[in-house]
């Protein structure tokens, strides 16, 4: 929900997804060429940066949104300063592997200027905008009405949570850590059913509407959509020549 919240909040909300999605693209292959992990995280600290300043969105939520991958990112390249070899004996042994620290550190960095530059994408452009723009670009239909579902469903899932845990609560069910558990497990067990027949409930309305074809839904008008294209289109290309050039 955080991420629909920015945006549909931030400056960039008319400004037209195709060159939302140039930039992003462009700062994608930026990521990919930087030649060494000081120049990925000068990306990734300068699109966080146009996305918070430039765009609007908050600074805090930015962090909120991007500290679930940053942790996982974190994990993972821990895990990798540790090799698994045989200790002669038919088993394995743990080993330090100091001398993978400089990919590792290259690979992390162009992972965190990835993260930056995906986040500008779907914290400036909301869910809508995005389908109608993967429809423009001829992606199987199939994809985009389970993109349009699945985003359909978040919502129901998020408003049957509040639902009940406003219930929970309003029954002191919180109140000692027994009956927290015993609410908890009530909350997953509703909540699994609620949502099951909310989606037998969706799948009927559409098979007694003949729902046969690609969901369909307007998409709103961006007056300089040309005019934001090239821009976009123009940064993202100094953006690739000046990251190649540091490389070269």
């Amino acid at each position: 929900m955080l991420i629909e919240q920015a945006a549909y909040a931030n400056r960039w909300r008319r400004v037209a997804p195709a060159a939302k999605a140039c930039l992003a693209l462009a700062a994608l292959i930026s990521a990919g060429l930087a030649p060494t992990p000081a120049t990925a995280a000068g990306l990734a600290a300068g699109l966080m940066l146009l996305t918070c300043f430039g765009a609007g969105v908050p600074f805090g939520l930015f962090v909120r949104v991007a500290a679930p991958a940053t942790g996982f990112l974190a994990l993972s390249s821990l895990s990798l300063l540790v090799s698994l070899s045989g200790d002669g004996a038919g088993g394995l042994a743990w080993q330090a592997a100091p001398e993978a620290v400089p990919r590792i550190a290259a690979v992390a960095a162009r992972s965190l200027a990835s993260l930056a530059a995906l986040l500008m994408l779907v914290l400036t452009t909301p869910l809508p905008d995005l389908i109608g723009l993967l429809r423009r670009l001829h992606l199987p239909e199939i994809m985009l009405d389970l993109m349009v579902l699945c985003y359909r469903m978040l919502f129901v899932f998020s408003e049957a949570l509040h639902d009940t845990l406003t219930a929970q609560q309003g029954r002191l069910g919180y109140s000692t850590a027994r009956r927290s558990l015993r609410s908890l497990g009530l909350l997953a067990a509703n909540l699994a059913v609620q949502v099951w027949q909310r989606a037998q409930g969706l799948h009927l309305a559409a098979m007694a509407r003949n729902g046969d074809g690609p969901l369909r839904f307007l998409s709103p008008d961006f007056t300089h959509a040309t005019r934001d294209t090239v821009v976009a289109a123009l940064t993202g290309g100094a953006l690739i020549v000046v990251t190649a050039r540091l490389g070269a």
